[in-house]
């Protein structure tokens, strides 16, 4: 029966999560965020994925710090090296000091500022290839010459014909306002 009881309490501890586990040596972390915290695989949420998650309450070792202090590397069995970072202000370190540590090489290239194709090519200017224009000189200009050969103009008649039509204009004008009445 004993025997029973220590290995159901052994398989017990070798279940609960990272949180039940007390490491007797050396620095350890404690999540002290309410809630599951991201551990990526170097210290930046921009330049490092995400590689795992640590619950409220976990403690696991800690291996060392970055430049700036706002990030702990830790002991992570989720990583490819064994190692993550977890941000400084959701864990607290207890155990000792933690010796500085070097980021890893970035695993996701930093964002570059590219160009528009199409916004670039707007201003991309060249001049076409054409012959220069020339310049010809207009036909000569010919000024038209009026004669005043036999026109009405010279004879009076054109006179005539309007003072003619204007006592048209008169008489009918004065032969409707008198029929009108």
């Amino acid at each position: 029966m004993g025997v029973m009881v220590l290995f159901s309490l052994g398989l017990g501890i070798l279940f609960l999560p990272h949180r039940a586990v007390a490491y007797q040596s050396g620095v350890v972390v404690t999540v002290t965020y309410s809630d599951p915290i991201n551990v990526r695989a170097g210290p930046s949420t921009v330049n490092y994925p995400v590689i795992g998650q640590l619950p409220s309450g976990a403690v696991v070792p800690a291996l060392g710090v970055s430049i700036a202090r706002e990030w702990v590397q830790i002991e992570f069995t989720g990583s490819s090296t064994g190692t993550g970072w977890v941000y400084s202000s959701f864990v607290s370190v207890s155990g000792g000091e933690l010796p500085v540590v070097e980021a890893p090489p970035t695993a996701v290239p930093a964002a570059t500022n590219t160009i528009d194709p199409t916004l670039a090519a707007a201003f991309n200017v060249q001049p076409t290839q054409t012959r220069l224009p020339t310049f010809t000189a207009p036909p000569p200009l010919e000024v038209p010459k009026f004669e005043e050969e036999g026109s009405l103009a010279s004879s009076g008649v054109l006179g005539i014909l309007i003072i003619g039509l204007a006592v048209i204009g008169c008489v009918g004008l004065i032969t409707s306002f008198v029929l009108r009445k």
